[in-house]
């Protein structure tokens, strides 16, 4: 892989916790949404999902957390600047 940044990407549910699944060991309980970061040829290198909050006293219905990050050990240093 080249310097290039990688890039924000939809991911859909069953992409991410195919990802989360290969990546790491423990998938998130509940999700909402998910997005990725893919290299200039499209490959999906790292995903974040997103969930209601762990903390009770947080959901709130309003406030959402990221409940699991993947990557494939990509070295970007712009790799979470873009998630």
């Amino acid at each position: 892989m080249s310097d290039a940044p990688l890039h924000l990407v939809p991911v859909r549910s069953r992409e991410a916790k195919d990802f989360v699944r290969t990546w790491h060991r423990h998938q998130p309980a509940g999700q909402i949404f998910a997005v990725g970061a893919a290299d200039e040829t499209g490959t999906l290198r790292a995903v974040a999902i997103v969930g209601r909050p762990v903390a009770r006293h947080l959901d709130d219905g309003a406030t959402l957390e990221v409940t699991r990050t993947a990557t494939d050990g990509v070295r970007n240093r712009l790799l979470w600047e873009a998630l």
